[in-house]
């Protein structure tokens, strides 16, 4: 068992996923070399390198586009919204093709990706950086949307998420990424998706 933060059990999930399966690339604005606006991939790029940990322009709508275009050629893309905020400009790429892939398909196509969104108030973001989207995405068929608050279900559903076969909107809730802290066990598992805490 070693004693975590929610933000160093979500980097793990990610990390061990990555090593477990090549097919997992994480991207987004930051991501790389910064290692996110929370840090929350610090440490991915040195590992995987550039091919894998993609930094992308600030443009939210072609990062969930690329993300489904690799995500239906066989990849498992974790895409990254700086904010959940501006998930806003990407909609349409989630509701209308991600979420509506294996149905607009007859099962032909499946959208294997995660979209992380940090999410909600308690940072001093003003109107642009602490909205709670979450009541938006719940709504939408052919989405998963997972809200974990502890670090045990952070890192088991970060890969439960990774390794499902639908789009999976994964929101953390950015006061919580060091305020918060547990001790999760050393050993793999997965929390499935439906039953966290």
């Amino acid at each position: 068992m070693a004693m975590k933060t929610l933000i160093e059990a979500l980097r793990d999930g990610l990390r061990e996923e990555m090593r477990r399966d090549q097919r997992v690339i994480v991207l987004g604005e930051d991501v790389g070399l910064r290692g996110g606006v929370f840090l929350a991939t610090d440490g991915l790029y040195q590992e995987f390198g550039e091919l894998r940990v993609i930094d992308t322009p600030l443009a939210e709508s072609s990062i969930i586009g690329v993300a489904i275009g690799a995500a239906i050629n066989g990849l498992r893309p974790v895409a990254e919204m700086q904010f959940a905020d501006f998930s806003a400009p990407a909609m349409n790429q989630i509701i209308n093709e991600a979420a509506k892939m294996r149905y607009r398909s007859q099962g032909a196509y499946w959208c294997p990706m995660v979209i992380r969104m940090p999410y909600g108030d308690g940072i001093h973001g003003g109107p642009y950086h602490s909205q709670s989207v979450e009541g938006i995405y719940a709504h939408i068929p052919g989405l998963k949307v997972v809200a974990p608050s502890t670090p045990y279900d952070v890192k088991g559903l970060i890969k439960s998420s990774i390794r499902d076969d639908d789009p999976v909107i994964f929101l953390e809730h950015k006061k919580t990424y060091r305020s918060v802290k547990s001790e999760i066990p050393d050993n793999e598992y997965l929390v499935p998706i439906g039953k966290a805490e």
